[in-house]
């Protein structure tokens, strides 16, 4: 049983980042203007794991208007800023929205970290991505007894290849649950303030 979406709404950049895995299908392409790594950073509109007491979805068009705005987008390793292996404003890394989800190209440098990274994932040892973000907009409800949260616009800050998908520190979220029941419960108690004045009007 669904219950009825609470939506929230947060300053832009203002938030907590936060960051998320995906197990998706990296792929290394060679060509006479060097190496490039492909894959997704996010995939669009499944339900994830259970993530210690609730569960995400990433909605269609949550990159949108952070890329249109023109993002300052690094590529990196494990999260690791001394470990860049693109950025959008360079031209070495290239980010857009498709059906299913953040597609992400990346040209990595020749540097130790560049070649490294391309080594690992030829051996089959890295097959991951994860991007952090700070939420914009998201919104709440209960499915079937569990709580959901459905992310619709973000600030997106990187996206990285990682070794080890971090498992989601999850405070960002239930602080955001919280304040969605508080939200809830400030409007019930404003309507039923509302019911009381109006019944004692009729009373009169």
């Amino acid at each position: 049983m669904k219950a009825k979406k609470a939506k929230r709404k947060y300053p832009s950049g203002m938030d907590s980042i936060e960051k998320r895995s995906f197990a998706c299908q990296l792929e290394i392409r060679g060509s006479d203007q060097g190496t490039t790594i492909e894959g997704y950073a996010a995939v669009f509109d499944n339900l994830s794991e259970d993530l210690g007491g609730v569960r995400e979805i990433i909605a269609s068009g949550s990159f949108k208007r952070t890329l249109k705005a023109g993002a300052d987008v690094r590529a990196l390793v494990d999260h690791d800023p001394s470990k860049i292996l693109g950025r959008n404003k360079a031209g070495t890394l290239t980010l857009r929205e498709d059906d299913h989800g953040l597609k992400v190209r990346i040209k990595p440098p020749d540097t130790t970290a560049g070649r490294d990274i391309v080594e690992s994932m030829r051996r089959g040892d890295v097959d991951q991505m994860s991007f952090a973000f700070s939420v914009v907009s998201d919104s709440w409800q209960t499915i079937d007894g569990e709580e959901v949260r459905t992310i619709t616009d973000v600030d997106l800050h990187d996206v990285s290849i990682v070794t080890y998908p971090a498992y989601p520190d999850t405070a960002v979220a239930v602080r955001s649950l919280d304040k969605a029941r508080a939200d809830n419960n400030l409007r019930a108690a404003i309507f039923n303030q509302g019911a009381i004045v109006d019944a004692i009007k009729r009373r009169g």
